[in-house]
């Protein structure tokens, strides 16, 4: 179990440290500064082989001895001791059971998010350190967060890198497909040549070949200039095909002679074939089946894409980052809602409601939306702080009435106790939000159900 830094009020730079703890461990006190002999609960910077201490808590209005922590079971028990209020998913307490998904805020000074980590991260095999970039930014190729999944993700594009094959990146709409894409060729031995996007839905159907192929001169109309085409370009380098399932079917195959050995292919009104080295990136938020089998057979890598859903400690990482490229690009956005921080840094200030409630909401198109909710944040926020709207507090506490006891004890039943399908077939953002519901309406989880996917 663990509590990962959402927001701090006066330590902004400590977004993204992470508290482990263990279920044999004893109750350990957070709170600010040294303690005076008892456990205490210490943040960590955590990476791939490297877990490194950082300082202790120096928010002025948390008491030395704030929360009492303690590991039981599947959940974390904390109780108030100091003079900050307790909120606990929204409500303020004096004590809770908290799951992953659950939000700790203690009010005005820091907010934190419980999870689950493994104590320690592996080492990455392919991915140099020298490339992780500071810890919380953007690493060498543009790729951000520092949750499990993320740290995952980056070791898996970095071997199709190294692997110079065909790549199908698979993952929901706004997760970053092109991001990835474009890293696999920054990261790879192509990476002088060039990389060459298109949109494959974007493709007219009856101007699919010339587009991809290119075609002779004067073909098929006299005055025609000759055009390489999509695989002519991206020849020594990389074509990123987004949305390429979007393809007809009887289309698809026309993709299959050049994607084995050699890149052969035929521009139209031509005689003659020629070759293209070239590393095919195809991008897809549909399911596999939607390619053709000897299609899908061309990609022998996959890199499947985590949702917002699936690494919610990343969120304020990245809206600080999202805020920040905003700020870079308009003066009076910089001069309304980022700071200078401690060390000389700029710093967004983002109200801890705004960043919980970013949290546990539901999303559709990932980071794409994220930034959206951004936008709408900061439109109607007063100077100085990019506060929760009106409108977006308005649309939180619409999302329709939650599920009862007895719907959950029902979907759990017909789920064989995963709370993952039960969370799905409730229409529920993720199992974190089931958890919460079980918790409420005091249902155990099925401990003899086949274990949660990751």
């Amino acid at each position: 179990m663990a509590l990962v830094i959402a927001w701090c009020g006066s330590e902004p730079r400590r977004i993204g440290e992470v508290a482990l703890f263990s279920v044999h461990g004893a109750p350990q006190t957070l709170g600010r500064g040294e303690g005076d002999g008892e456990p205490r609960v210490r943040f960590f910077k955590q990476r791939p082989g490297r877990l490194s201490p950082t300082e202790p808590l120096s928010g002025a209005a948390l008491s030395r001895c704030q929360l009492t922590v303690r590991a039981r079971g599947g959940k974390l028990d904390v109780a108030r001791a100091g003079r900050c209020e307790l909120v606990v998913n929204g409500v303020e307490t004096e004590k809770a059971a908290l799951v992953p998904g659950d939000t700790l805020l203690l009010r005005g000074q820091l907010l934190l998010l419980c999870t689950r980590r493994v104590a320690s991260m592996p080492k990455t095999v392919l991915l140099p350190e020298e490339s992780f970039g500071p810890f919380g930014a953007p690493d060498a190729v543009g790729v951000l967060g520092e949750s499990p999944a993320i740290w995952q993700t980056r070791e898996r594009l970095a071997f199709a890198a190294s692997a110079g094959k065909h790549v199908l990146v698979q993952g929901e709409s706004g997760s970053g497909k092109e991001l990835v894409a474009r890293a696999v060729h920054r990261l790879s031995s192509r990476a002088a040549g060039a990389f060459v996007s298109r949109n494959a839905a974007t493709l007219p159907p009856a101007l699919i070949d010339a587009e991809l192929f290119g075609n002779a001169r004067n073909y098929p109309n006299p005055g025609m200039a000759e055009r390489r085409g999509l695989i002519g370009e991206a020849d020594g380098g990389t074509l990123f095909l987004d949305e390429i399932a979007e393809l007809p079917l009887e289309q698809q195959s026309h993709l299959l002679r050049v994607l084995d050995a050699g890149g052969e292919h035929q521009r139209l009104g031509d005689s003659t074939t020629r070759r293209s080295e070239l590393v095919l990136v195809g991008a897809t938020n549909r399911e596999l089946g939607a390619l053709r089998e000897d299609l899908a057979a061309r990609f022998p890598l996959r890199i499947e894409l985590p949702s917002l859903s699936a690494r919610r400690e990343d969120i304020p990482l990245l809206a600080r980052h999202l805020l920040l490229r905003a700020a870079a690009e308009s003066p009076r956005i910089a001069a309304r809602f980022v700071r200078e921080a401690e060390g000389g840094t700029q710093e967004p200030s983002f109200d801890p409601a705004l960043v919980e409630d970013l949290l546990v909401r539901p999303y559709t198109t990932n980071i794409r939306e994220l930034e959206a909710l951004l936008w709408r944040a900061m439109a109607s926020s007063p100077e100085g702080t990019v506060m929760l709207s009106d409108d977006l507090r308005s649309e939180s506490a619409g999302r329709g009435a939650e599920p009862s006891a007895e719907q959950i004890r029902a979907a759990l039943g017909s789920a064989g106790g995963s709370v993952q399908r039960a969370a799905r077939a409730l229409a529920l953002p993720s199992r974190y939000a089931l958890y919460r519901l079980m918790k409420k309406h005091a249902i155990e989880a099925d401990a003899s159900a086949e274990p949660e996917e990751e």
